[in-house]
């Protein structure tokens, strides 16, 4: 949590910041308030704003009480001296101030908010998926300015985090995971093994390790009940000299 990992994106290199609790060098002395405005609004206690490689655009879908339970684990950490470094951006990527314009464009407001014609389980499943998961990050293209592609929600990204294929998670049936059941979809989450036994690589299997497989059962279910039912979008994730086409 000491930060210093880079991300490769399509605008330059962002790293990550020191979030222990360090009272200078990470996120010590800050208050609740500066900790839920910089999760749901992405701005920092000084009033800048954040990039949204830092994705507060699902974030900000999270429960007031969730945040804040949160913020006392990420206190509960050892508190480290670890100086923030500098993101590798170019001009004008670089510059914060016209980021309040783009969150105009691309950041809503509000938390989650259930849909009442749906069951607790899908619920449960869309609240894990879209805020704290935030698979749509990775899995939903977006536009030139950065900002996500609301019409092809979760149907995969040739340009995810340090350059992988995101590939396309609706139940599209040639181009998505359209054949999988929810068992399949669960049993992935779990373990990093997909239906063909073949295991999930790069950033996926590591959320797999670090995340997802420490969910308890319901918490898995729930999020394939949710993946199962999303609209399906035909959309083949292939780079662009295609020699590769989606994976996991």
């Amino acid at each position: 949590m000491a930060g210093g990992r880079g991300i490769q994106t399509p605008f330059g290199i962002f790293y990550g910041s020191n979030i222990t609790p360090h009272p200078e060098a990470g996120i010590g002395r800050w208050s609740d308030e500066d900790f839920v405005r910089a999760m749901t609004l992405g701005e920092a206690p000084d009033g800048s704003h954040y990039f949204p490689v830092f994705p507060y655009t699902s974030f900000r879908l999270m429960t007031e009480t969730d945040l804040l339970h949160l913020k006392d684990y990420l206190f509960s950490l050892p508190a480290s001296p670890k100086v923030n470094r500098e993101h590798e951006v170019p001009f004008p990527f670089n510059l914060r101030p016209p980021l309040f314009f783009w969150k105009l464009m691309f950041l809503e407001k509000g938390s989650f908010e259930k849909d009442p014609s749906k069951s607790e389980l899908w619920n449960r499943g869309a609240y894990l998926s879209n805020a704290l998961a935030h698979c749509g990050e990775c899995h939903t293209p977006r536009n030139l300015l950065g900002g996500l592609k609301a019409s092809m929600h979760y149907a995969g990204s040739r340009e995810g985090p340090e350059g992988e294929l995101a590939p396309n998670i609706t139940p599209d049936q040639e181009t998505g995971i359209g054949a999988w059941s929810k068992q399949d979809l669960q049993w992935l989450l779990e373990t990093g093994m997909k239906p063909d036994a073949d295991n999930v690589q790069g950033l996926m299997a590591e959320a797999i390790d670090e995340g997802y497989s420490h969910l308890p059962a319901e918490d898995l279910k729930a999020m394939a009940e949710y993946l199962a039912s999303l609209p399906p979008i035909k959309n083949l994730v292939i780079s662009e000299n295609q020699d590769s086409e989606q994976d996991w």
